[in-house]
């Protein structure tokens, strides 16, 4: 049972201190797992936990520890640096060397070390002085180097369930002593709501009902009514990392597949995460060319013209514009075929090089220039019928090359039969 304290919080002292009590994290921890397994079989190997604040990463390096009687250090790249590094090192020798024990170095915010200071812990983590265990709520591929990447096991963790959030506050109520003591009668759908609202961080669900208690009188009942604004109006964690990316990419593919209500979703968690509106405009630009295109042409008008909006009045008014634009996009018949044009356009381009002007496509701009034959035989397509005449307009050896292929639907559907309009009336006059 846990121990009041009012030197330590609450998410302190309800800490895990047996794997068992891990939850949420199944997929490394279960019996048979990664983890559980080198756990289980003594062969525990360097790790970097990558995962959201509050999903137990410091906790899971110290159990780690524990279940395999290794010695446990710890170092934060905030604030400690590689003189620091040399002084666990040689403690971690001094375990080695008189106890025969092995040694846990965890190493919060490993992603804060410049890639000098991540080269400091190889020569280190290859010859088994230490156990490396980082954590880190950045993208590895992005801010860890290849070298200590390529040495380590990559944990990635989870936001933890809500299911499990909500029994670790079920547990706090029954285990802690000082919560006991407070006699709360907490309703069922109360705790559920304060797990929801901590967005899978155990800690901040725990500090939640540390905070409601306090506030609560002795005996007091509780109910969703009951929780402190503070619940209600937090921010939905969106950081700059990948959230940053994770959510973007989920609008843009759900503007992709036609649905307003999904991409309103994302764009609403973007917004209350405090994202960059114009940095959402442009994407939204983008989108309108690569994935509307010609099936409407008018989505690249609406996109600019609510990047204006926004520019214009910003966030919280620019909400009304953007999502305009989210529905709008959604709901456009889509076509990326001037995205593929182009890039396999430039596909040739790397191909075959730089390929020289065809002479009748070049402008005589000298009479020694019309000597050398630039213009010569160019057919001005308003001097003909339909305003249209047959002639290359591409390299020789790309003759017959075809990049875009309109769509079937939208505007690209008139642009085809246009096209092929063309090519009857090209074919009807030869």
């Amino acid at each position: 049972m846990s121990t009041a304290s009012s030197s330590r919080p609450l998410a302190d002292r309800m800490r895990p201190t047996r794997l068992e009590e891990m939850l949420g994290h199944e997929r490394w921890l279960a019996p048979g797992a990664p983890v559980r397994k080198a756990i289980d079989e003594g062969s525990l190997r360097s790790m970097i936990f990558w995962g959201p604040p509050g999903c137990g990463k410091t906790t899971l390096a110290r159990l780690l520890a524990d279940s395999t009687s290794a010695a446990f250090l710890s170092l934060s790249a905030v604030l400690d640096g590689v003189k620091d590094l040399r002084g666990v090192i040689a403690r971690a020798e001094t375990h080695r060397t008189m106890g025969n024990q092995d040694t846990v170095l965890f190493v919060d915010e490993i992603h804060r070390w410049n890639k000098a200071q991540q080269d400091a812990l190889l020569p280190h983590v290859e010859s088994g002085a230490i156990i490396l265990v980082g954590a880190t709520t950045e993208n590895p591929s992005f801010q860890i180097n290849a070298a200590l990447r390529s040495r380590v096991q990559l944990v990635r963790l989870e936001p933890v369930p809500t299911e499990a959030i909500l029994q670790v506050l079920e547990r706090a109520l029954k285990e802690d002593v000082w919560l006991i003591e407070r006699s709360l009668n907490i309703e069922h759908a109360a705790l559920e709501r304060m797990a929801q609202a901590s967005g899978g961080d155990v800690r901040q669900a725990l500090s939640d009902l540390e905070t409601m208690a306090h506030a609560a009188e002795r005996e007091a009942h509780i109910g969703v009514d009951d929780l402190p604004a503070l619940l209600a109006d937090r921010p939905v964690r969106h950081d700059r990392g990948d959230e940053h990316f994770d959510v973007m990419s989920a609008l843009i593919k759900s503007l992709r597949g036609s649905d307003p209500d999904a991409a309103l979703y994302w764009l609403a968690r973007m917004i209350d995460g405090g994202e960059d509106a114009a940095y959402i405009a442009r994407r939204l630009i983008v989108f309108a060319s690569e994935d509307v295109g010609n099936a409407d042409p008018r989505a690249l008008s609406m996109s600019l013209d609510v990047a204006h909006a926004v520019e214009r009045i910003g966030l919280p008014e620019g909400r009304i514009p953007l999502a305009q634009a989210v529905t709008w996009l959604a709901t456009c018949p889509k076509s990326n075929a001037s995205y593929t044009a182009i890039d396999a356009a430039l596909a040739d381009v790397k191909r075959h090089g730089p390929l020289p002007v065809p002479l009748h496509l070049r402008n005589a701009r000298t009479k020694e220039m019309k000597a050398e034959g630039y213009g010569v035989n160019y057919r001005y397509p308003h001097d003909h019928p339909d305003r249209i005449v047959s002639q290359d307009y591409l390299p020789k050896r790309l003759h017959g090359a075809r990049y875009y292929s309109p769509a079937e639907h939208g505007e690209e559907k008139v642009i085809g039969a246009r096209m092929a309009w063309w090519a009857r009336r090209l074919q009807e006059r030869d």
